[in-house]
Formats: structure tokens, C-alpha cells, sequence
């Protein structure tokens, strides 16, 4: 019985302490935006990623379903993190960024698809695509070496924005139909141009709406823009985000993902009020190698997608070679 014990006090020091205890959740942000991480969160069963390289974004259903755009396709996964069903199509890949839209009682996700040089509509449910938006030759602007989506949002008309933040930095405005209607924006770095027009969403909390767009590489840091809907230029929001891929609102916060690993929250009066996950290590932040076995719980290496769920909780998407999701559980703290 010694000997056995010593064997196994042996062994016990030889293991790392992952094998021996589970992930715990991290804290992190402050005040009203604290969040625990929920570890494993849409891992399969045998505790791997399900999604494979990511390089997109993710949105939330009516039922609280969570749609993971990966470089393979669309993975859907329950409130608990469970696969439900995947769209791995040509049709599919390549979403760069998502968003999410009920009409006439049936949910479409919009996707910009940069590598295949279009935007698109399908049906969340089945995956069925009802629109594809390519090039608008009808914007008379010259035949592009190099159309590359990288947003898309739509505005309460149905008038689809499209920008191409990869290429010309246009931001191309179609109606519900898919007809070109006008266009904005170059490529600069002057106040109202773009230098990488990576993210874009509508912006809800202000009254008529506005576009908040991400200026991702303006000099000398990465900014947040607000545009109206007729394409003209309001204001800078905010600068020195670092490298700001995209924007999601919920009520008066909006999450903001930066490549150099980190989420910024901000208020309706665009204060930053936290910062979650920050990346320290600069071999990793901004990094899309880190393979799963060298992931943290509770540091980002290059966040790319958020989406906020019904309760407030946040959904991280990394820029990760093996496909990283992260919930974020918003914590309820006495007295605020």
C-alpha cells in the first residue's frame, strides 16, 4: 500500500495541473460590465474546437441560438453551447461578417464574404440563399482588381450597406432588393476617409439611426466613425482603439473587439467603461497561430466578432487557426 501511495504521489507530480483540475472561470471588466468566462463553452465532447480556422463573426436567433461564422461555414450552436446544426457549403464560407434581421416573421443572415466577392442573404433556418449582392456595376465606378467585403449591416428600411474594406474602402448602399442605390468613402487617411473599413453596424441609440462604422488601420490608431444613412460624414466617435474589427449594440453598450486581443465596452456617451481580456503577450496578441492547447482562459489573441444575447451576456469570436468562441457571463453585482 506504500509503495502504491508514493507511485501515485509520483505520477501526481509529473502530470500538469490542467489534467487534474477543470478550467475555472475568469473575471473580468468592471462595474456594470463584469463578466465571468464560462470555460468550454461550444467545445464538442471531447473538450476540441467544432468550428476549425475562424475569420468572421457571430450573431444570437430570437431562441437564443448562437450562429458562428468559421472559414468552413456557419456553425449553430444551442444557448448551451451545443451544436444544432452546421450550413458547410460553398454558399457558406468565407463569412467575414454577420448580422442578424427578422422579416415578416422569418430571420436572414447577412454576410460580407471578402474572399468570394459578394455580400449575401440566407435564410437562418435552412441556409437557402435569397440574394447576392456582387459588384454594382451600375455605381459607374471603375471594374476593381480586388471587390472584398469585409461588413454588412442593414437599416431599418431594408437598405442593405455594403463595405469593401479590403479593397477601394466604398461603402456601397442597395435597397431591399439588391439594387444599387449610392455610394461612399475612399481609401486615406484623411478625416473622412477609410483606411480599412473592417466592421459597421446601425447605430440605434441615437434618433434618426446612424451607421457606426470601424476604421480599423487609420493612422496613427484605429477609430469608430459615425456616418448617416444618406452616406455623410458626422463625427469621429472615438480614436485610439488599437485595430477595432467590428461594433455591436445592445441598448446604450456597444462591444467593440480589437485585433490586438481585447474587447472595449463603451456607453452611449462613447466612454470607454471596460476593457475585457486584454492580451499582454505580444507573441500572441493579434495572433491568428495559437493553436488550442495554448489557449488562456480569460485572454484574447485577436478578437474579431461580439454579439450580446437577451440577458446581456457577450459572445467573443477570436481570429484563431483552430476556431475560438468564447461566453461571456454578464455577473449581477449588488447594488448596481
Amino acid at each position: 500500500m506504500k509503495i502504491l501511495s508514493f507511485l501515485l504521489l509520483a505520477l501526481a507530480a509529473v502530470v500538469p495541473l490542467s489534467a487534474h483540475a477543470e478550467t475555472q472561470p475568469v473575471r473580468m471588466g468592471a462595474g456594470l460590465m463584469t463578466f465571468d468566462t464560462v470555460p468550454g463553452w461550444g467545445l464538442g465532447d471531447d473538450g476540441k474546437s467544432v468550428l476549425g480556422a475562424t475569420h468572421g463573426g457571430v450573431v444570437i436567433d430570437k431562441a437564443g441560438n448562437v450562429y458562428v461564422s468559421a472559414n468552413k461555414g456557419v456553425v449553430v450552436f444551442s444557448p448551451d453551447g451545443k451544436v444544432l446544426r452546421e450550413f458547410v457549403t460553398e454558399d457558406h464560407s468565407s463569412l467575414h461578417d454577420i448580422e442578424i434581421r427578422e422579416e415578416e416573421g422569418v430571420e436572414y443572415i447577412y454576410g460580407a464574404r471578402n474572399k468570394n466577392r459578394e455580400g449575401i442573404k440566407f435564410r437562418a433556418d435552412n441556409g437557402e440563399v435569397v440574394l447576392r449582392l456582387p459588384f454594382p456595376k451600375a455605381s459607374r465606378l471603375n471594374p476593381l482588381a480586388k471587390f472584398s467585403p469585409t461588413a454588412i449591416t442593414v437599416a431599418p428600411n431594408g437598405d442593405i450597406y455594403l463595405a469593401d474594406g479590403y479593397a477601394s474602402n466604398v461603402i456601397f448602399r442597395f435597397d431591399k432588393t439588391g439594387k444599387y442605390l449610392s455610394h461612399f468613402g475612399e481609401k486615406g487617411n484623411e478625416l473622412k476617409q477609410f483606411n480599412t473599413a473592417h466592421g459597421m453596424t446601425i447605430d440605434n441609440r441615437y434618433d434618426p439611426p446612424r451607421l457606426l462604422i470601424c476604421d480599423r488601420n487609420h493612422k496613427p490608431k484605429g477609430r469608430l466613425l459615425h456616418y448617416s444613412l444618406e452616406g455623410e460624414f458626422i463625427e469621429v466617435v472615438i480614436t485610439g482603439l488599437g485595430m477595432p474589427t467590428s461594433v455591436s449594440i445592445q441598448g446604450d453598450y456597444v462591444s467593440v473587439p480589437d485585433l490586438h486581443g481585447r474587447v472595449v465596452i463603451l456607453d452611449k456617451s462613447n466612454t470607454i467603461m471596460a476593457v475585457l481580456g486584454h492580451n499582454p503577450n505580444p507573441k500572441t496578441r493579434g495572433a491568428h497561430g495559437v493553436k488550442q492547447e495554448d489557449w488562456i482562459e480569460g485572454v484574447f489573441s485577436g478578437t474579431h466578432g461580439s454579439y450580446w444575447d437577451k440577458n446581456g451576456d457577450l459572445f467573443v469570436q477570436d481570429w484563431n487557426i483552430d476556431g475560438r468562441i468564447m461566453k461571456l457571463a454578464r455577473v449581477k453585482l449588488g447594488g448596481l
